[in-house]
């Protein structure tokens, strides 16, 4: 059942990890952070925004190969996945919230970080280059092992979220604040 909100109110608070809280009417799909009273900004990510946001498309390819996803809901690895990732590893710095009931948000769930946008895009990076380092440890093929730790040796994960991201226009002129 719909919860009444008080017309123009702008609906239910999300409490951030900050401690501050955050009406859920005031996140839109296009919204990667936010300036937060606290004085620091906030990323927000949906669940219907492309995990290709954070990764290049032939990976999420490849994770989605990879990954076995055990959810009915949602099949295949996705935007979802890789948020619950980064809850796991911080749980008191992110913070998620079910708005399926809410046509008015346009998402299923919002997660919002105690990390900017850039920081919890470096994140996910990390942490996905752990998962793979992670399936690679597994693999019967010891010059593949080698080989892919000496990549990983040289890469740099704030180097490639700047690329990336510049690459994806996403810079701070695209964020609604």
């Amino acid at each position: 059942m719909a919860q009444p909100r008080v017309p123009g109110g702008g609906g239910e608070a999300l409490e951030l990890p900050c401690g501050e809280t955050k009406s859920l009417h005031s996140l839109d799909l296009g919204m990667r952070e936010f300036g937060c009273s606290c004085g620091e900004d906030h990323a927000v990510v949906m669940d219907v925004h492309p995990p290709d946001r954070f990764l290049p498309e032939f990976l999420v390819d490849v994770l989605r190969e990879a990954v076995e996803t055990t959810s009915e809901e949602m099949p295949e690895f996705d935007t979802p996945h890789l948020l619950g990732i980064v809850l796991e590893e911080f749980p008191d710095r992110v913070v998620s919230e079910d708005v399926s009931d809410d046509g008015d948000i346009g998402a299923g769930i919002v997660w919002v970080t105690d990390f900017d946008s850039r920081r919890l895009h470096e994140i996910i990076v990390e942490l996905v280059v752990e998962l793979m380092e992670h399936a690679v440890s597994h693999a019967d093929d010891d010059s593949a092992i080698s080989e892919f730790e000496a990549q990983m040796m040289d890469f740099d994960v704030a180097a490639f979220v700047a690329e990336y991201r510049a690459q994806r226009d996403i810079s701070e002129d695209d964020l609604y604040v």
